[in-house]
């Protein structure tokens, strides 16, 4: 393997160390890492190209699917890329610059992807008690998700640029997570501290609430309806977000907790936790949502079909 680690003698560069504790599998853990990775673009990307080609399927739904996958483009790419520099060719270092700016874009997908799921929980519901309006208000609140994770995840990185770096730039980790870097410093970080944490409970906790209001709601409607078909329609349509949230909540949530609290926790634990946290949920999601809705399956296979075979007639779903 190449070796092109940068020291830590470079002031202005910080040295991720990978997973400790098993830097000599390295090597064999980013075999599934990079798969999970591939498999996700894949996926993701095909979701894209299949809602963007077929009109029938520009639809609020879809177009929060497709906020889902760019989400799920960008927070993986934020982690898993400099992790193989670090796997596979040794590549350490990463300017001060480049660890917030990675700090950044990742917890910003994060918390845009969190509030994608809340939009897709409302979705059903604002399509039944306010059709007429359903188009503009699901815009309206892809565009509110997109500003709250500007302005709610900016302030970390500009608390920790005003802050002096002690001379020990060794980062326990394979990315620039907020308290990972946030322990490099030599001052005051309490402001740094505590606002993370405090986002961490209020982005999730506000969310949860939303989505629990919103499946409350829908369960009402739910059983306001006589019909068994219409009932299991409904199962069947909340059946891919509730996966989807099972996915990242808990994990997300308790890497958060583990990194600030959990010094019982073996670090490559940890370490790896965190880097599944942020590759499984977007190589999973297409691939539930694909296999849950139908015209989106239908549309997919339809395509494959024509990469294999141009000249054959279109799929016809059974």
């Amino acid at each position: 393997m190449a070796s092109f680690s940068i020291t830590p003698t470079d002031p202005s560069t910080f040295i991720l160390t990978g997973i400790r504790g098993l830097q000599d599998a390295h090597l064999w853990i980013s075999i599934p890492f990079s798969m999970f990775y591939m498999i996700g673009l894949l996926g993701n990307f095909t979701l894209l190209f299949v809602v963007g080609k077929e009109q029938t399927l520009h639809k609020p739904m879809y177009l929060l699917l497709c906020m889902l996958a760019l989400t799920d483009i960008v927070m993986p790419s934020s982690v898993i890329l400099k992790a193989l520099c670090i796997f596979w060719f040794n590549l350490k270092g990463i300017t001060i610059g480049g660890c917030l700016t990675q700090m950044f874009f990742l917890h910003a997908a994060s918390v845009m992807h969190s509030a994608v799921l809340v939009t897709m929980a409302l979705d059903r519901y604002v399509a039944i008690c306010n059709p007429l309006r359903y188009t503009t208000i699901l815009t309206n609140l892809g565009l509110v998700s997109f500003i709250r994770a500007v302005l709610f995840i900016l302030p970390l990185p500009l608390l920790l640029s005003r802050q002096p770096f002690c001379a020990n730039r060794i980062i326990p980790h394979t990315y620039c997570d907020h308290i990972a870097v946030a322990k490099m410093s030599c001052g005051d970080i309490t402001a740094s501290r505590v606002y993370g944490l405090v986002m961490a409970f209020v982005i999730i906790g506000f969310d949860l609430l939303l989505i629990g209001l919103s499946y409350g709601l829908i369960i009402r409607a739910i059983l306001r309806i006589s019909s068994k078909e219409a009932h299991q329609k409904a199962l069947n349509t909340c059946t891919a977000h509730i996966c989807a949230l099972l996915m990242i909540y808990p994990v997300g949530l308790f890497s958060s907790l583990t990194h600030r609290f959990g010094q019982g926790i073996a670090p490559h634990v940890h370490i790896i936790l965190s880097n599944l946290s942020y590759l499984l949920p977007p190589m999973l999601n297409p691939i539930i949502y694909g296999i849950k809705t139908k015209e989106l399956r239908d549309n997919v296979l339809k395509y494959i079909c024509r990469m294999y075979s141009p000249r054959a007639v279109d799929f016809k779903p059974a």
